[in-house]
């Protein structure tokens, strides 16, 4: 499994789904199944509120996991992908429980002290999981 820590330079929590949002549509386009990883059921709908309109020309098929655990791309909190293997977005301050489900890993960091301390920590989990994390800059 591939994990990549990608490294917003902003503070704004608003720019991580936006990131997340980015990732989905790539993912997406490149015919992968994708399932973000909420850390709430409020940053959920919001997630849910900016797929539709963060693109003017185009949308994400998505849908939330309680709906449709099928869709193209599934909106979550903790639950287990339907499709495996998947990507996942995590938004999440944890590791994901169902980590043998996906082949790619992505956790979105912005320049938030508290945030950054959570993914450092995170960064050291999975080395000690045996996976080989990345940091990639946006």
């Amino acid at each position: 499994m591939k994990v990549e820590f990608y490294v917003l330079p902003s503070t704004q929590s608003a720019d991580r789904l936006i990131a997340a949002c980015r990732l989905a549509h790539k993912a997406w386009r490149a015919g992968f199944m994708t399932f973000i990883r909420c850390a709430s059921a409020q940053q959920q709908a919001e997630l849910d509120e900016l797929l539709w309109t963060f693109r003017k020309a185009s949308f994400i098929p998505h849908a939330l996991y309680a709906e449709q655990n099928c869709a193209p791309v599934v909106l979550g909190i903790n639950e287990r992908p339907a499709h495996t293997p998947s990507v996942l977005i995590n938004l999440h301050s944890e590791l994901s429980t169902h980590l043998d489900c996906f082949s790619r890993v992505i956790e979105i960091v912005n320049q938030e002290p508290e945030l950054l301390h959570i993914c450092r920590q995170n960064f050291v989990r999975y080395r000690q999981l045996g996976y080989q994390p990345a940091r990639v800059e946006l």
